[in-house]
C-alpha cells in the first residue's frame, strides 16, 4: 500500500466567502466532496496520492460554492453559510493544531477585514463546476486532455 500525502492548502476570506487553493500541479483522478461542515479531496499529482480531510470552523454553503481544477492547483470559492454574520473567521479549521500543519494564508488574495471593498477575483473560476448534488463526481466535465 502506498503512502497518501497531505495536500497543501492556502486560504483567504471575505465577509461572505472563502477562497481555498489546493496547491498541487496536474491533478488527476480527483474526487472533491464539499459538505456544509467538511471538505474531502483525493487525487494524484506527479504519480503520488494526496488527500485533504478537514472540518471547517463554521458551516459553509456547499450548494452555492464552486471549484475549478487548473493546471497548477485547484481553486475553490466557498460561500459562508451565515451571510448575516458578515465577520471574518479567526481561522479556517475547527482543529487549531491541524491548521498549523496543513493550512497557510494565501497572501496573494488576503485583505484585512477593515479594508475589504470587493469580493475575490473569480475569473479563474469562470466555467467552474458547482459542488452541490453529486459527491464524488468532481472530475466530470473538466475539459482536460485525457
Amino acid at each position: 500500500m502506498s503512502k497518501v500525502n497531505t495536500a497543501p492548502i492556502k486560504w483567504a476570506q471575505r465577509s461572505d466567502s472563502l477562497y481555498i487553493t489546493i496547491a498541487l500541479p496536474d491533478v488527476k483522478e480527483e474526487s472533491i466532496n464539499l459538505a456544509d461542515e467538511t471538505l474531502k479531496f483525493t487525487g494524484k499529482s506527479n504519480n503520488k496520492e494526496y488527500e485533504v480531510d478537514i472540518a471547517f470552523l463554521k458551516p459553509v454553503d456547499a450548494e452555492g460554492s464552486t471549484y475549478k481544477v487548473m493546471p497548477r492547483s485547484i481553486h475553490m470559492h466557498v460561500m459562508k453559510k451565515d451571510k448575516e454574520e458578515e465577520e471574518f473567521w479567526p481561522r479556517l479549521l475547527k482543529d487549531k493544531a491541524l491548521e498549523k500543519n496543513q493550512v497557510k494564508v494565501d497572501w496573494d488574495r488576503y485583505v484585512d477585514e477593515d479594508e475589504e471593498e470587493e469580493g475575490f477575483d473569480k475569473s479563474a473560476l469562470d466555467g467552474g463546476q458547482g459542488m452541490g448534488g453529486m459527491p464524488g463526481m468532481g472530475g466530470m466535465g473538466g475539459g482536460g486532455i485525457l
